[in-house]
């Protein structure tokens, strides 16, 4: 043998190790690290931590500013200079789709009166061609500076939107989402007469000659929906694909920028999980995912035991629930309660599914090892969903952590229900603060005092309480939220409404991480700074715990960071 010839091939082989070792060092090389940050964990026990260390998306160390040695020509270092990181924040009740199709629509959110929705549609109507339908979301009449001079429990008569849109059908929808208001053409197209009759769990609101003002409450919904599905059905299959895509960006856009990087979608459509599944696979997602399946009972039924979908694409897609409803909303008069409106007589809102109907919705979730999610508005609503709940069996042994999404109104012997049952309360606090300047015309003083939005009493009480928005119901931003859960005000005004069911800052801050990764049976890998969860925080330039009140709304988002990738950066 010759030991000059094999001189080359082990010089080689040398060569080859130390790439391989180079190789090696830079896959094994920390991704980020954040350093000189005021850390908030959320966990029981709050250590001092300044730096975080992220490998492949996932938190592998916490500890001192010494860590910062461990970065490697590839890591990317954040110096925070001193700002306050916690936890990506997590929404817990919202409707992804329909918040990015509200930001290309009309948003209405902010209009003081319907003066001003008159003229956001006329103009909309100058850019629109005759016989396209003209959508918006986010009216309240409860919450206008001034009322029309004629109208009905505060709605307006159509005659003026009529009058500005003689060719367009018009659909604005309540803040709330369980009422809408349409305009002349979109109810001819819809076939509304005085002999139209409501269907069962809605209204449609007339004037005392029987003429329909333009508004439609709960179920009664679907007459004008159906007009728009004809329209829509017109369209192209690229044009709808296009529209909802379009849609989803822009939601993932507003979302990182208020630091949100997981959000629970509180009811996908089944052609929309299909999709969702195909964003997360093609590695289009840039925030987490959480959704409700929520379709008719007929579509649902015969697909269930292959709906559940656990962690797509490692973590970026996840379907473990169903949702459905019991009742409607306060501000449209769709609540269910025990006892009469205060200020519509003898009227005591509206049952919107039938009870049959929800227990097979609860029967299809526990054979398929699914969570409910029932919207419970209501008092009655709360309560008939909590006997149901005991019904099939739901124990805090069980650890089912079905959910009633809102539980605003409860009787006060129900609160403790929830903590003995293990149900959790599905909750947004800015619903509070939004609603507080109607809820005690709806429901007088007492009622509103004892049972209206109780986290107090409700965590008191040993109750699991998540937070949110319900966007596009309310603004998606969390800040304004959890300013609302630790004061009670609305923005702007100095009074509190009910201050004694306050949350404390550490509550409040909870409710938004880790109580809502529990509430989605996501605790064991995101919602806390922990090693081994996924490396998701908000980093924010004020301190939410130690800051004063008023900068809590203040706060600016500085970073999104979501699977160690900086997905935001102000």
């Amino acid at each position: 043998m010759n030991m000059f010839n094999t001189t080359p091939r082990i010089f080689s082989l040398f060569i080859l190790l130390i790439i391989l070792s180079i190789s090696c060092d830079q896959n094994m090389a920390p991704e980020l690290i954040i350093t000189n940050a005021k850390v908030w964990t959320a966990t029981d026990t709050q250590a001092e931590i300044n730096t975080i260390v992220v490998k492949d998306g996932r938190i592998s160390e916490l500890g001192d500013q010494s860590l910062s040695a461990k970065a490697k020509e590839s890591t990317k270092i954040v110096d925070v200079q001193g700002a306050f990181v916690m936890p990506g924040l997590i929404e817990g009740h919202g409707h992804f789709s329909g918040l990015g199709k509200s930001l290309i629509k009309l948003n209405l959110l902010k209009t003081k009166n319907w003066e001003e929705i008159i003229q956001m549609v006329e103009e909309k109507v100058k850019e629109s061609e005759p016989g396209e339908w003209i959508e918006g979301r986010g009216w309240h009449q409860e919450k206008w500076d001034n009322l029309a001079e004629e109208h009905v429990h505060g709605y307006p008569y159509h005659y003026e939107l009529s009058a500005i849109s003689p060719d367009n059908p018009v659909l604005l929808y309540h803040a709330s989402g369980h009422s809408l208001f349409a305009n002349e053409k979109a109810m001819e197209l819809a076939g509304v007469t005085k002999e139209t009759i409501s269907e069962p769990g809605g209204e449609i609101v007339r004037d005392i000659d029987g003429h329909a003002v333009g508004v439609f409450e709960e179920r009664a919904m679907s007459v004008i929906r159906k007009a728009l599905q004809v329209y829509e059905m017109s369209l192209s299959e690229e044009e709808k694909n296009q529209y909802w895509h379009d849609a989803i960006e822009k939601a993932q856009v507003e979302c990182l920028q208020k630091g949100i990087t997981s959000f629970q979608d509180a009811g996908s459509k089944l052609h929309e999980l299909e999709r969702y599944q195909a964003l997360a696979k093609a590695g289009k997602f840039d925030l987490r995912l959480w959704a409700m399946v929520r379709d008719s009972l007929k579509n649902v039924e015969p697909v269930i035991s292959n709906l559940r979908m656990i962690d797509v694409a490692n973590g970026w897609f996840t379907c473990n629930a169903i949702k459905t409803e019991i009742d409607g909303a306060l501000g449209s008069y769709g609540a269910w309660l025990l006892e009469a409106y205060d200020d519509k007589e003898d009227f005591y809102g509206q049952n919107t599914t039938e009870l049959e109907e929800v227990e097979r919705f609860a029967e299809m979730a526990e054979e398929n090892n699914m969570q409910l999610c029932v919207h419970a508005i209501g008092d009655r609503g709360n309560q008939e969903i909590l006997n149901l709940f005991e019904k099939i069996g739901h124990t805090k042994e069980k650890d089912w952590r079905w959910r009633i999404e809102h539980a605003q109104h409860l009787s006060v012997p129900d609160i403790a229900r929830f903590a003995t049952m293990g149900v959790i309360a599905s909750m947004q606090a800015v619903h509070c603060t939004s609603d507080s300047p109607f809820v005690v015309k709806r429901l007088g003083d007492k009622r509103a005092r004892e049972g209206a939005y109780a986290w107090r009493s409700l965590i008191d009480a040993g109750a699991v309480v998540t937070n949110g928005t319900d966007a596009p119901v309310e603004d998606v931003d969390p800040l304004a939220s959890i300013y609302a859960s630790v004061t009670r005000k609305r923005v702007g005004y100095d009074e509190a409404f009910y201050p004694e069911q306050s949350m404390t800052r550490e509550e409040a801050l909870r409710s938004y991480t880790i109580i809502n990764a529990y509430g989605a049976f996501e605790e064991d890998k995101k919602g806390s700074i922990e090693i081994g969860k996924y490396a998701d925080f908000t980093i924010l330039d004020k301190d939410l715990l130690r800051c004063s009140e008023e900068e809590i709304l203040d706060a600016q988002v500085l970073y999104t960071i979501v699977n160690g990738q900086v997905k935001y950066n102000k």
